[in-house]
């Protein structure tokens, strides 16, 4: 099974509840989980909160590294995580030249 861990390629994702609320997470198919998600299935925290917008995603590596920045996410404050996906979605658009600027992946 680890093998399954560090063949796949995780994401890191954020999901906004209807109140505003902001659940983050990590997947190996953030399409698959955000429709288990809206079906009521897997995490608790989100049942019955819905409508859910995938409001981040972004590839992080193995599943170690998605593991540790999720952690790292958590532990933010609501404020602060909502300062921290600001960040990315400058740092992730297009540049006038049609390049990403790429961000670390540490919050």
């Amino acid at each position: 099974m680890t093998e399954t861990f560090s063949a796949a390629l995780w994401h890191l994702y954020l999901v906004e509840t209807a109140g505003g609320a902001l659940y983050t997470g990590i997947t190996t198919d953030v399409a698959r989980r955000l429709a288990e998600h809206r079906a009521g299935r897997g995490a608790k925290a989100l049942r019955g909160k819905g409508p859910l917008v995938l409001c981040h995603q972004e590839p992080v590596g193995s599943h170690s590294e998605a593991l540790r920045l999720e952690a790292r996410l958590k532990r933010l404050t609501a404020s602060a995580k909502r300062a921290w996906l600001a960040e990315r979605k400058v740092m992730m658009s297009p540049s006038p030249q049609g390049k990403r600027s790429h961000a670390p992946h540490t919050p």
